[in-house]
């Protein structure tokens, strides 16, 4: 049986009118939650038909598409082309609002090591270390994301199951550890850059994440949602062969 996570409880709900740097403008209503169980300041921002001020009004999807999306100052903020942090919670607005759904703000940065931790690693990675290893080296594990808050947010939300967006297959199976059925996950779009090609072939290598890495003068844009941290460009599966050969022993990218 899944580990269900203790209740969370929604705490104050608002809309704000969200307008990114190309652009791109939709409304989103933001969330706030108590009984979260790390006790930071996570946040839902509810896209498309769960805009509406009530909760589940406008006709909402059954099966909503949801982003667990770990925040990254440098990406989602300043615009780093070492990672493809910006480019994906771009997408994920648009294709969400499209789609019905929610964006889940996780405050996870440096997938779970901390804002100064996460630059610690970029000085090891310009060194030779790929993202992994320079978290390695400063005594962290590769990955320390838990996503039980995610779980409590979407429970507290009256939503059991769910369409994920991520290339990332540990955030599909935390979820469904954590009694979130996960009917399907989407992959997001290739966001490569010159600055972030090792860290995304790290990502797909070593990390297994459903990416498929091509020339960017190969690359095609898609769904008018480029964002200028990165060219967009199609997904195609990825042999598991395919995906070890992605490796790459160098990367200057974002942990």
């Amino acid at each position: 049986m899944p580990a269900e996570p203790p209740a969370a409880q929604i705490r104050r709900q608002v809309i704000i009118p969200l307008r990114f740097l190309d652009g791109y403008t939709t409304p989103a209503r933001v969330l706030t939650f108590d009984g979260l169980v790390d006790g930071l300041e996570h946040l839902a921002l509810g896209l498309g038909s769960y805009a509406e001020t009530s909760q589940h009004s406008g006709s909402p999807v059954t099966v909503p598409l949801v982003r667990p999306h770990s925040e990254c100052l440098t990406g989602d903020v300043f615009g780093s082309q070492r990672c493809d942090c910006g480019a994906q919670l771009r997408e994920a607005v648009e294709r969400i609002a499209q789609a019905g759904g929610y964006l889940l703000y996780l405050r996870q940065e440096g997938r779970g090591i901390g804002l100064y931790r996460k630059l610690d690693a970029y000085l090891l990675q310009d060194t030779g270390l790929d993202t992994y290893q320079a978290n390695l080296a400063l005594g962290h594990a590769e990955d320390e994301r838990d996503y039980t808050v995610a779980a409590q947010m979407l429970q507290a939300l009256n939503l059991a199951a769910v369409t994920l967006l991520s290339n990332n297959p540990d955030k599909a199976a935390q979820l469904s550890r954590l009694g979130i059925t996960v009917t399907a996950q989407i992959p997001t779009r290739v966001h490569l850059s010159a600055a972030n090609a090792g860290y995304l072939k790290t990502k797909a290598g070593r990390g297994a994440h459903t990416l498929s890495l091509t020339h960017p003068n190969q690359q095609t844009p898609t769904n008018g949602s480029q964002h200028p941290d990165g060219q967009t460009a199609r997904i195609k599966p990825q042999p598991a062969d395919e995906a070890a050969d992605a490796a790459s022993p160098k990367d200057s990218a974002a942990p």
